[in-house]
């Protein structure tokens, strides 16, 4: 292979991970910066060319890299562009790919970050060898990437996929950042299990270990500490978070027939305490035509790699630059 590397790109609110992968999904050298450090986006495409440089001299890959994929919020794979409201401080929408491969003179995919770290499975991880499967995230909020026969799902204006805000609870639903109620990421995110946690403690009356932390401070973490502790009430918030969860996976069976769904985030972390109930709820919940046909597994991705490894499956599938007349 002429240029057997690729850049990872993962471009979050606060910071933007970088790195260069092989082949193989190996993260030969990875680095960051601050995403929101400049007012001018033209500032910090500067500064990441030139850490991205830096890495690509130090590692021999000159001439090397085939080409860079970026996950981003709200990043649009058929525009290049980052579309709609996101806490990045520049005016939208933002030209990324055309930006970046301007810069660079390498060819540039993006796409969100849900569907990032699906391709990084696809190529990389778990569902290797899977065609049709749906990835969940369940970090800070709920992130989806379906792919159908081996083909991540677009729709026609690249913004398919928002599973996370199926609304499950039609009456009296949380409110979500994106502005309707009821939302699947206002219950089974992380920030949705800490929001459970402070109901519970406001309407119920047991003893619990979370009672000893500032209510307004309690986090999934918190949640998961108690819980592996024996507490109740802690367990309660997980069965309660898996279940709809689950029930919510039921639903998603009959939209696309998925051999699996794969997780992926913070949350995963928590074991049985929640896949237990997400399996239980998915299959009393699931269709009888599908009901034993759908497996639900963890990511293999190490989470520290996850990110870049899902943005670098992109790069591999640009096209080169036409060349230069």
């Amino acid at each position: 292979m002429s240029k057997p590397y690729v850049i990872g790109i993962d471009m979050g609110g606060t910071n933007t991970v970088f790195g260069i992968v092989d082949a193989r999904g190996t993260v030969i050298a990875s680095n960051s910066i601050k995403t929101a450090k400049h007012s001018d986006i033209n500032d910090y495409i500067n500064e990441l060319y030139e850490e991205i440089n830096r890495l690509i001299v130090a590692n021999d890959a000159v001439d090397k890299i085939h080409g860079i994929g970026i996950g981003a919020p709200n990043a649009n794979y058929f525009t290049g562009r980052i579309e709609g409201g996101v806490n990045l401080p520049w005016p939208s929408p933002i030209p990324l790919a055309d930006l970046v491969s301007a810069k660079f003179g390498i060819p540039v995919a993006i796409t969100n970050d849900a569907n990032a770290a699906a391709i990084g499975e696809m190529t990389y991880g778990v569902a290797r060898g899977l065609k049709d499967f749906i990835m969940i995230t369940l970090g800070t909020g709920v992130g989806s990437g379906i792919v159908v026969n081996g083909q991540m799902v677009y729709g026609h204006d690249g913004f398919a996929g928002e599973l996370g805000h199926v609304i499950v609870k039609r009456t009296n639903g949380r409110m979500c950042g994106c502005g309707r109620t009821g939302c699947l990421e206002t219950y089974c995110s992380a920030t949705g299990v800490a929001r459970t946690a402070r109901e519970f403690l406001e309407i119920r009356s047991e003893p619990s270990l979370l009672r000893n932390l500032p209510i307004d401070e309690i986090t999934s973490k918190d949640v998961y500490d108690a819980a592996i502790q024996g507490d109740a009430l802690a367990k309660e918030i997980f069965e309660y978070t898996g279940k709809i969860l689950g029930e919510a996976l039921a639903d998603f069976v009959v939209f696309s027939s998925p051999e699996a769904f794969v997780l992926f985030g913070g949350l995963t972390k928590s074991g049985d305490l929640i896949m237990k109930p997400v399996k239980e709820a998915l299959e009393k919940n699931i269709l009888s035509i599908y009901r034993g046909k759908v497996r639900v597994l963890i990511s293999e991705l190490k989470e520290s790699d996850a990110a870049v490894l899902g943005a670098s499956a992109l790069g591999w599938e640009v096209k080169p630059l036409p060349a230069a007349n």
